[in-house]
């Protein structure tokens, strides 16, 4: 299928932000703005076309690794704010280069996010120095920590001018001198600092990344897709193993029914993907040991809607973001977040949403044991009394996980 891996990633830096602002307090937008301005670096320093295009990629996907880093090291929300000043921190750089080992550059760059923290004088984690670290990780490393540090969110003509002192100041110290040079430059065209506000980035950021897209097999995609799983489930210690294991049980029902190959990979990468909008919810309600009250619920119940914003606009994706993000509609209206109901279900959605909760009620959580299969049927089976799922579904997965 034609898959613009871009298109995806731009798409999904918008909860992908919600981890760079749960741990390390960034602003709304940050993966873009870095994006964008590892770009124009990239573009100063004449990269090739593809190169360019792997320069947005590794930008936006240069703190993959940080969930699965915190999960490792199990850091508590309390802790995270001092997370970063941590040695186990550069832990991420190494989870996140081995990650993306299976993603779809067009070049054959390494360590870009192995390297993304390293300073020019050689003082990071890994302590290389100069020109041996790779100008991409470079640009990355400049972006990232202007951001971070000064907000290209609000930029005026005070912060600006000590954005500029600062850079100058660190000349082949942090940063290398020609990168330097190069902003400098960069950030005097006309309307530089206007397009990375919230308002402009994202579209600013499509608008200058070169076309390109991919005739990818859905089998690829799905592999690409298994590192977000990771990243998804990462995010709270209490579901380390849900996307991964409702797309098992996906793939096995899929087989049960004898659907065709694209079909049932289809469905598996919703189940992988279905939980992406969780990445927009803080860290202190998804791992809350207790009962969620009522504002927190209504905050975690936006995490179906966050799915369907982040999966709905990318082409091909089509099928994959409606099962996706109907994992909690009720037949009867009464689920989330649009109140659909039957008529506007197909079977896949429905197919989803109850093996969502069946893997949901077998899986410990904090609140509660893990329930048996019979256990979990029975409430599955309760639910399709109240006209909330769909009751030959459920007989269907009684019937194939009945003996495990």
């Amino acid at each position: 299928m034609k898959f613009k891996f871009n298109d995806f990633l731009i798409s999904i830096s918008k909860v992908l932000d919600f981890i760079e602002i749960d741990i390390l307090s960034v602003e709304t937008n940050h993966l873009k703005r870095v994006a964008y301005v590892s770009l124009k670096l990239a573009q100063y320093f004449n990269l090739t076309v593809e190169e360019q295009i792997d320069t947005v990629s590794f930008s936006i996907l240069h703190d993959n690794g940080l969930t699965q880093t915190l999960l490792n090291n199990k850091i508590r929300y309390d802790d995270l704010k001092e997370f970063y000043l941590r040695e186990s921190f550069k832990d991420h750089c190494i989870i996140g280069e081995k990650n993306v080992r299976l993603f779809p550059f067009l070049t054959k760059h390494k360590n870009i996010i192995k390297y993304h923290h390293e300073t020019y004088d050689g003082k990071g984690f890994f302590k290389i120095k100069g020109d041996n670290i790779p100008l991409i990780a470079q640009f990355i490393a400049f972006a990232d920590y202007i951001d971070f540090v000064f907000k290209y969110k609000k930029v005026d003509d005070e912060k600006k001018e000590k954005i500029i002192e600062y850079i100058e100041d660190q000349r082949n110290k942090r940063f290398n001198a020609k990168i330097v040079d190069a902003f400098v430059e960069i950030s005097n065209e006309d309307g530089f600092w206007e397009l990375l506000n919230d308002d402009n980035v994202e579209k600013t950021l499509k608008s200058e990344v070169p076309l390109y897209e991919q005739n990818t097999d859905i089998d690829e995609i799905l592999k690409i897709m298994n590192v977000f799983s990771k990243i998804i489930d990462s995010k709270s210690q209490f579901t380390q193993k849900h996307s991964d294991g409702l797309a098992k049980k996906i793939h096995k029902m899929c087989e049960n029914y004898d659907y065709d190959h694209h079909e049932k990979i289809k469905l598996v990468i919703a189940g992988k993907l279905h939980d992406i909008g969780k990445l927009a919810i803080p860290i202190e309600i998804l791992d809350k040991p207790k009962k969620l009250d009522n504002e927190e619920l209504l905050i975690m119940k936006k995490h179906s809607y966050y799915t369907n914003i982040c999966l709905s606009n990318i082409d091909g994706f089509e099928d994959i973001a409606r099962w996706a993000s109907n994992h909690h509609e009720k037949l009867n209206g009464t689920g989330y977040p649009k109140g659909l109901k039957a008529d506007d279900l197909d079977f896949n959605s429905r197919l989803v949403a109850c093996l969502d909760i069946y893997q949901a009620l077998t899986e410990e959580r904090p609140y509660k044991k893990s329930f048996s299969h019979k256990e979990a049927i029975g409430i599955l089976k309760s639910m399709a009394l109240n006209n909330e799922i769909d009751g030959d579904i459920t007989n269907d997965i009684d019937k194939v996980f009945k003996l495990g």
